[in-house]
This record gives structure tokens, C-alpha cells and sequence, in this order.
């Protein structure tokens, strides 16, 4: 797309079109089976405009030295999920996690996985905390499982947890807190319940990676809004240039925001620039 005296000149395959307007609603790069490669964005710059940084979002996580392998399959109904960058929490969800081979999704980890995408692309330090147990607070929790001792006291460790987990995370639970799996449960010392404890609030994942673009469900970065007119969705830069959907840089969480955005940005933009509004 080049600047011409009538507007824009469009050149595919030798073919030439003039026009007076020009929507761009390329889509983001992820998915590109669907025929979003992210050339918008090329196309956009060759205009004048810059780029915020083109990352994934609503992509599973990949964890390291979690025992990633034995969870797989691995559902956790409603627990709530946090992502720390550097020790600090950034964002929390509270959700359904799915652990796989490779590390981390579900609803809640894609809600969140924004936020640590961008502290992995900048070298950052990034954790995700699971509360197994979101509706107990660690003293109510403390309670329950002494409580549950008193009641099944006899039973081994491994046998035991099956009172708080499912049984795929049991052995990594065992193994992450030092407790014997045959351990009696009456055998528990007061620190190792501690440590049990705080394990059910703050089970940690290191995040070493991210699933590829291809992979992701939306585009984060790309055309910034300050460079567009939200009236009319015109360019700020290049008089005659609209702009609609996930080419722009705005994402949001799953259920229905994103299509909402490009349904929504879609019918501005075309109405505008048939209208020739400025």
C-alpha cells in the first residue's frame, strides 16, 4: 500500500487499485492457519506507524522441573492462580487449571498468561502460585487438616492426601514437602503440617517459556492506540487509513471480548471511512 494524489495505491500481483480509504483488518499473528500472518503490521509501518511488541496471549505456559510428565491430564477445578515477575504479584485468576505435558493451561492460566509472557520477554524472573484451597485461609486450613488427622490419623500419607488432592498431584505433593509416603498421617510433626499447609496455598510452577504464536488464541501488541482516532478509528498519522480488530493493540480475556473488539472497532471503522468522516 503506497501514498498516491487520489489516496492509495494498491498493488497485488501486478494488479493496481486506487482508492480514496483504506480499512486495515489484517487481524494479529497468531493462528495463522486462519490467515492472520501478521502482514498488517508491515503494511502499517511502511505507513508511518509504529509497533508495540507482538507477543502471544491466551497461551498455555511451560513450566520447568515441575513434574510436568506425571501431572499431565491433571484438572484442578477451582482453584486461584497468580503470576509473580521478580517475586511480585502481577495478576491473579481464579479458575480451572489444566496441567499438560508440556506445563500449565486451562481458563485461568490463559486469563493470566499475559502478564507472564511479557516478563519472560523481559528476562524476567516468572512464577506461577496455584491456592488449591482458595476458600480457606491458611489458619482454616491449618484446622482442617489437623482435624482430619485426628479422624484418619493411621492412614499412610499417600493414602491420606487423597482427602485434599487428586491423585495425580499426591506424589509431587509428597515429594515437594518431604513427607514419607508411607508416612501415618498421626505422625506428622507441627512444622511438616506447616509446610503442608503453605504447599496447598502456594504450590509453585516456574515458568521457563510460553506455547508459539501460532499457538495463542490472540495477538497482544501491535498498531498503538494513541496513534488512533477511537472516534473513527482513522489514523492519527496518515490521513484516509482506518483501523479494526486484533491489528490494533488491544487483547482481553476469554469469553467473547476480543470478538466483541473486532465487531465493534469493524463497524466504526467501515462506517467512517464510508462516510468519509473525519
Amino acid at each position: 500500500i503506497e501514498r498516491s494524489d487520489q489516496g492509495f495505491q494498491i498493488t497485488q500481483n501486478s494488479h493496481k487499485i486506487l482508492a480514496r480509504r483504506v480499512l486495515l483488518a489484517t487481524g494479529g499473528a497468531s493462528y495463522p492457519a486462519t490467515g492472520s500472518s501478521g502482514d498488517g503490521y508491515v503494511l502499517a509501518e511502511q505507513l508511518g506507524h509504529s509497533l508495540t511488541p507482538i507477543l502471544p496471549a491466551l497461551v498455555p505456559l511451560i513450566t520447568a522441573n515441575n513434574n510436568p510428565a506425571q501431572l499431565q491430564g491433571l484438572s484442578l477445578g477451582r482453584v486461584r492462580a497468580e503470576v509473580r515477575v521478580c517475586g511480585k504479584k502481577v495478576a491473579e485468576k481464579t479458575g480451572e487449571v489444566l496441567c499438560t505435558h508440556f506445563g500449565l493451561s486451562g481458563p485461568a492460566i490463559l486469563a493470566l498468561s499475559r502478564e507472564a509472557v511479557r516478563g519472560l520477554a523481559a528476562g524476567q524472573q516468572v512464577d506461577v502460585i496455584l491456592d488449591v484451597f482458595p476458600e480457606h485461609d491458611p489458619v482454616a486450613l491449618d484446622a482442617w487438616l489437623r482435624k482430619e488427622i485426628a479422624t484418619h490419623g493411621k492412614k499412610q500419607c499417600c493414602n491420606f492426601m487423597h482427602i485434599f488432592l487428586p491423585p495425580k498431584a499426591i506424589p509431587v505433593c509428597l515429594e515437594q514437602t518431604g513427607l514419607h509416603s508411607t508416612l501415618p498421617a498421626q505422625n506428622i510433626t507441627a512444622r511438616e503440617r506447616k509446610r503442608l499447609r503453605t504447599w496447598l496455598k502456594e504450590w509453585r510452577f516456574s515458568i521457563t517459556g510460553h506455547r508459539p504464536l501460532s499457538e495463542a488464541m490472540v495477538t497482544t501488541g501491535g498498531i498503538p492506540l494513541t496513534e488512533v482516532n477511537p472516534k473513527t478509528m482513522e489514523s492519527r498519522l496518515c490521513s484516509g487509513l482506518y483501523f479494526a480488530g486484533e491489528i490494533l493493540d488491544m487483547d482481553a480475556d476469554t469469553g467473547g471480548f476480543n470478538l466483541q473488539a473486532a465487531l465493534s472497532t469493524g463497524f466504526l471503522a467501515g462506517r467512517c471511512a464510508a462516510l468519509g468522516m473525519p
